[in-house]
């Protein structure tokens, strides 16, 4: 199982959920204009206030299975996403990765990669599991874009899956196998590395083609 104990980057480190110290950070960083969006295919959110935001993070902290985390971007020191392990199964070596959230400041970052990042490298790597699962709203295009970026295959569309919001969702899966992650670790390494990126921090070349000449 996860241990609840930091992960710590070269950019961000993802904490283990603490409300009492990311509440504050975790509501203005998302709850901004234009932020709507961010919760639209997720089963919860936008919150009315910062009291119900932080009282459902109270929950969410209480899990041991999602167990989640707080990504903290290192320069500015403040909580600007959310991420966790879930449907552990240390048994079969299998673990997913979900509730993913990013603030508009941190989305398409470098940091947001990274966060990606270290949770596959200690899930593969640490603690040894055999695949790793990502899994979306089959609507939700930018969840399932990012899913192949990072390099997960697409499995296929579980339909009916759930009922979110009131409405039906199809669920799209992805994963990565033990057997594709030295590849897919070493485009991760280098795409984060800072000579792919120029003086304005644009990038030289882009994770897939990274990943496509590996």
């Amino acid at each position: 199982m996860p241990a609840r104990t930091a992960i710590d980057g070269d950019l961000v480190r993802l904490e283990v959920l603490d409300p009492e110290r990311h509440a504050a950070s975790l509501f203005t960083s998302s709850h901004v204009p234009g932020g709507e969006d961010l919760w639209q295919h997720l089963p919860y959110g936008p919150f009315a206030g910062q009291a119900e935001f932080t009282a459902w993070l109270e929950q969410r902290a209480a899990s041991a299975d999602p167990l989640f985390f707080a990504v903290i971007d290192w320069e500015s020191m403040r909580a600007l996403g959310m991420a966790s392990y879930l449907r552990i199964e240390p048994a079969h070596g299998v673990i997913e990765i979900g509730h993913i959230w990013f603030a508009p400041e941190l989305q398409r970052t470098r940091q947001a990669t990274e966060a990606i990042f270290l949770l596959a490298r200690t899930a593969f790597d640490d603690l040894g599991y055999r695949r790793l699962e990502w899994k979306c709203d089959s609507l939700n295009l930018a969840s399932r874009r990012a899913a192949e970026r990072f390099g997960f295959t697409y499995e296929g569309t579980f339909r009916q899956h759930m009922i979110v919001k009131g409405r039906n969702r199809d669920t799209a899966w992805f994963s990565i196998t033990d057997g594709e992650w030295p590849s897919r670790r070493a485009a991760f390494e280098a795409w984060l590395a800072p000579a792919n990126f120029d003086e304005t921090g644009r990038q030289h070349q882009s994770l897939s083609s990274i990943r496509a000449a590996i």
